[in-house]
């Protein structure tokens, strides 16, 4: 596997220097006859990651420097990402046939962000509408941007009692569905500051965000609900377990595990058969104490950090990346559709002589562009 690096900000911290990458002998030949790339965030190494295949064969990962990324969410020519008190909105600038130095296909770069402050952004998604939601973790609530103010408020569980920044839930995962809010996860329903802390084992909770009903609890620090093929997916990260919540749709759910991954499941895209499952080492205090313990001893196992793809029609591994060193959490998954992806962020030394010229007749609004 080949790699490079686009260091950003001066004074980060670089682990990915020693961090050992490997990957399955079919990685680049599935990631090639899908047509994506997959794009990760540590917002341990502050590197945002995408892994894609080159020309000649092999896979190949960009990274770039940006401090504490987490949620993306990935459109046609775009993609959001929330990071330390930022949300950036990256462009793909390249057409079909151009290519970046030789070997990308598609080059994000960095050309909105707005700044809201270290809120603890968590998953991000964008409307209908084109407008973005995020998890505002610190703040117990679904927010949206301000052209005046870090945030607005535009959702909050019916068992929070005030807008304060207390953490007191721990909201963190949220469910696009048709262009709406549809589900988020939370650590608990706890309404007193940092209270999820100590319902890590079973206080776990799915919301719909459109009837504010929790609709299945019982888990252990769920993360990445997603909607895929009329199906609510959610990783029970306590317990190591990527599953589906039967009977979503009529407020009394229930998460039916199908895939068991080592190690601490977080970050999730799905695409056809396939689930992309982010894995992370539990190394630190609020990850220990957890199922997933015993859930490691019983099957002789070790957790590690990288990205497990998972064929859904047979519960099983196909594919896998592992990152082996400092590097021990990721955060979130996406999948972009291009075979090899760069990304130049707002930090990058390379964002001063990056100028492209739209053409004259080129559409302004984001959602013809995407359309485009």
């Amino acid at each position: 596997m080949s790699a490079d690096k686009n260091s950003g900000k001066k004074g980060v911290s670089s682990p990915q220097e020693s961090t050992a990458l490997s990957q399955s002998n079919g990685l680049a030949n599935l990631l090639k006859s899908i047509g994506v790339s997959i794009a990760f965030t540590s917002y341990q190494s502050h590197i945002l990651y995408l892994l894609g295949v080159k020309d000649g064969g092999g896979c190949h990962i960009h990274q770039s420097s940006i401090h504490r990324p987490m949620g993306l969410f990935a459109n046609q020519g775009e993609f959001y990402l929330a990071s330390g008190y930022q949300i950036s909105h990256f462009a793909n600038n390249l057409t079909n046939g151009q290519r970046a130095n030789q070997i990308f296909t598609g080059c994000y770069v960095a050309r909105t962000v707005h700044n809201i402050g270290s809120v603890d952004a968590h998953d991000i998604g964008i409307d209908r509408n084109g407008q973005i939601i995020f998890v505002n973790t610190r703040y117990n609530c679904l927010a949206t941007i301000d052209p005046r103010h870090s945030f607005r408020e535009i959702w909050r569980p019916s068992f929070i009692s005030a807008l304060v920044a207390e953490d007191r839930c721990h909201l963190n995962g949220l469910a696009m569905d048709n262009g709406e809010a549809a589900y988020v996860t939370a650590v608990s329903r706890s309404d007193t500051i940092d209270g999820w802390r100590d319902r890590r084992h079973g206080g776990g909770i799915i919301i719909d965000v459109r009837t504010n009903q929790i609709i299945c609890d019982g888990l252990s620090m769920p993360h990445s609900p997603r909607m895929h093929q009329g199906e609510l997916w959610v990783l029970n990260s306590g317990t190591g377990e990527l599953g589906v919540v039967e009977g979503a749709s009529t407020g009394k759910g229930r998460f039916v595990p199908r895939v068991f991954c080592p190690g601490f499941t977080r970050g999730l895209a799905m695409r056809g058969k396939y689930a992309f499952v982010g894995l992370s080492r539990p190394r630190y205090q609020r990850f220990e104490g957890l199922p997933l313990d015993q859930r490691l001893l019983d099957t002789d196992s070790e957790p590690w950090t990288g990205i497990q793809i998972i064929d859904l029609s047979t519960g099983s591994c196909v594919d896998w990346l592992r990152m082996d060193g400092p590097v021990a959490e990721i955060y979130d998954v996406a999948l972009l559709d291009d075979q090899c992806a760069m990304a130049v962020t707002g930090d990058s030394p390379d964002i001063k002589s990056l100028v492209t010229i739209a053409p004259q007749n080129a559409p302004t609004d984001r959602r013809q562009i995407i359309a485009a």
